[in-house]
This record gives structure tokens, C-alpha cells and sequence, in this order.
């Protein structure tokens, strides 16, 4: 990743959106928590929302805490979103109604800027990360959070995800198998796995 004082840049809705119809950096040759969904395994489409938080402060990223007694991700930070459902005509609806159903943000509030790159996990799901502008006044605390999948939500700044220097590449034996990770601390919270891995192609996207 480009490191050229990436902390300091002031990005406007126009410029992210410029940034995000180029095309996306090749993965570095220490990049490993990258994969592909095994040859002839079953793919499940799915879209998530890359919510940016325009403060006075500067930019931040929306995420959520889902909740401990899930079957699947329990307690991980994400962001909102979920499977591709048959009504969905394009990712992007996919990740205005899944934000919507998640954290009751409606999709009159969130601007679409553009896509990051497809991330693929081992387990079959195909994500498109979809980048949502939302201006103020927004107030976190009234939004309408989904209690059987949601337990909180909250802020981060982008600065912090722009940062090369606080990705941490960590590995882990899963299921027989040696698998590779990205995480992202952030105030005491441990944002690890497909989150973070689409946080930094997106820190990438904005400062090669």
C-alpha cells in the first residue's frame, strides 16, 4: 500500500467515487489472506455496505457488532449486509435493503459511490462491497437496529483504515487447513477476517 501521508488526505464524495472507477491494485506478495472459493465449490453471492460518515471531523466508517448467539460470525465486527436475495436486482440493492433491514438506515440517506473488488472467502461466499455516501444530520443513536443480528453499532475514522501500519497479518490452523487473515484493532474492538480484508482494498483503492 501506498503509505504517502494516506492519514492526511481530505477525500470529498466526488473524489472517492473518481477513485473507485479505477482499477484496483494487484495484491502484494505478502497479501495472503486473499483466496478463491475452491474450484467446484457452491458460491453464494452476497453484498455488503461500506457506509462513510461525513463529520465535521472528517470521514468516518459506519460498522456494526453483530450478536453473540448467531451460528455463524457471532460477536464479529461487519459491515451491514447479507446474501443476494432473487428480488435483488444488483448488489447495490442487495446492500441498500440489507442495510435497511439490519440498522434501519434507509437508502434515501446513503449516496452510492461505487464498488470495491469482489472478496471471496473459503467458506463459497462472493462479496461485493458496495460504498455508501450519508451526509449529516445523522445520529447514530436512532437508528432502528435488527436485535436478533445487530447489538451495536458504531464510528471509526477513515484515517484510522488508511493507515498501512495498523493491518496486522495473522494465520490460524482451521478445519485442517493453514489459513491467513487480516485484522484492524480499533479502540479495544478486534476487527479481523473479511472485514478488514475489504477495509484494506478499499485503504488501498484510496492511496495507490
Amino acid at each position: 500500500m501506498n503509505p504517502r501521508g494516506s492519514t492526511a488526505i481530505t477525500f470529498t464524495r466526488e473524489s472517492i467515487a473518481e477513485l473507485l472507477t479505477g482499477v484496483a491494485p494487484p495484491p502484494d506478495a505478502d497479501d495472503l489472506h486473499l483466496a478463491k472459493v475452491p474450484p467446484g465449490a457452491r458460491v453464494t453471492d452476497a453484498a455488503v455496505m461500506v457506509p462513510l460518515v461525513r463529520r465535521a471531523e472528517g470521514l468516518h466508517v459506519l460498522l456494526t457488532q453483530r450478536t453473540a448467539h448467531l451460528l455463524d460470525h457471532a460477536g464479529q465486527i461487519s459491515f451491514p449486509g447479507g446474501r443476494v436475495e432473487p428480488t435483488d436486482g444488483t448488489r447495490e440493492e442487495t446492500a441498500l435493503r440489507e442495510t435497511e433491514e439490519e440498522i434501519g438506515l434507509a437508502r434515501r440517506h446513503v449516496t452510492l459511490l461505487g464498488r470495491l473488488p469482489e472478496y471471496e472467502i473459503p467458506s463459497g461466499f462472493r462479496i461485493t462491497p458496495v460504498v455508501g455516501w450519508i451526509e449529516p444530520p445523522f445520529v447514530l443513536a436512532e437508528l432502528a437496529l435488527d436485535a436478533f443480528e445487530v447489538a451495536a453499532v458504531f464510528e471509526a475514522p477513515l484515517s484510522h483504515f488508511l493507515d498501512p501500519g495498523r493491518y496486522q497479518r495473522r494465520e490460524y490452523r482451521f478445519r485442517g487447513r493453514h489459513r491467513h487473515y487480516m485484522a484492524i484493532p480499533f479502540e479495544g474492538r478486534y476487527i479481523w477476517g473479511a472485514t478488514a480484508g475489504m477495509l484494506y482494498s478499499f485503504a488501498r483503492m484510496l492511496t495507490r
